[in-house]
């Protein structure tokens, strides 16, 4: 089993309001990944940090191998909701890949 665990931080310049659409927007989009991905066999989308967290949107997904993770990043459905949802609204990315 491979764990892909993501951290993202929304562009500062969004308002509260879209902020809140954003991270709504991510969590139903990667969440709704499972069952269409191969190999992916966890998704979940923390968007309701503490006051204390330096990122606003969390992804802890787990996968069968890296060779389903490789897969997954190039995946038709995934990269819609990255290119729909993630990537125009984050200012930074940070990702941990490993195995379990």
């Amino acid at each position: 089993m491979v764990k892909h665990i993501i951290l993202w931080k929304i562009k500062e310049e969004k308002t509260a309001e879209e902020k809140q659409q954003i991270k709504e927007n991510v969590k139903k989009g990667l969440e709704g990944l499972l069952g269409q991905v191969p190999g992916l066999t966890e998704c979940h989308v923390q968007i309701e940090a503490l006051a204390s967290s330096t990122a606003d949107i969390l992804l802890d997904s787990t996968f069968t191998d890296e060779e389903a993770l490789t897969a997954y990043k190039t995946h038709s459905a995934h990269v819609e909701v990255a290119d729909t949802y993630v990537r125009p609204f984050m200012e930074v990315r940070m990702c941990l890949d490993f195995l379990v």
